[in-house]
């Protein structure tokens, strides 16, 4: 039936508790942001660029751990990649994980 004045201090807020309280989610998102979504995008915007410029005679190495050397750039989403001696095999593109080495371009081959 009496409520004690401690209780009552307790139950008035305010304006500010409700804006405090989201100041740690905030942080949170922050740091997530700059240490999990931001090397990610930086990561596969290298990865798209190291794909597009893929041309014949670079060596690759597929999602799949096959080594072989580029022989053939189809289109846009597709290669052709010889993994022996007259063994070609169609590759998508995107599951190109490493460019081993470079091929020179025919420009400068020819200098």
């Amino acid at each position: 039936m009496f409520v004690t004045p401690a209780y009552a201090q307790a139950a008035g807020g305010g304006a500010g508790g409700g804006i405090v309280s989201f100041v740690p989610i905030l942080l949170i998102f922050a740091i997530m942001y700059f240490f999990m979504i931001r090397p990610q995008q930086k990561k596969m915007k290298e990865h798209r660029a190291m794909v597009a410029a893929l041309r014949r005679g670079d060596q690759v190495v597929t999602q799949g751990g096959v080594i072989g050397k580029v022989s053939k750039v189809k289109d846009d989403d597709e290669i052709e990649v010889e993994i022996a001696t007259g063994v070609k095999v169609r590759v998508v593109r995107g599951t190109i994980v490493q460019v081993m080495s470079k091929s020179e371009p025919a420009e400068a081959a020819n200098k």
